[in-house]
């Protein structure tokens, strides 16, 4: 997962992020918008976490599906 590169922005290495839930996928993203080539790797067949199970989101209550 890496985001696109800013004109002129050098690329400064690979980092992997293990773990795709909802913190792994912030600092993954972080990480790439840094300049750096992120694996970003999960352990199950879905992301999210356990965001992924919640059907609500604090603090607005907002649906989460």
């Amino acid at each position: 997962m890496a985001a696109k590169k800013k004109q002129g922005q050098q690329q400064i290495g690979a980092v992997m992020v293990v773990g795709a839930g909802i913190a792994g996928m912030q600092a993954a993203l972080d990480l790439a918008n840094a300049g750096y080539f992120v694996h970003l790797v999960e352990e199950k067949p879905a992301i999210g976490g356990v965001m992924s199970q919640l059907d609500k989101t604090f603090p607005t209550n907002d649906c989460a599906m």
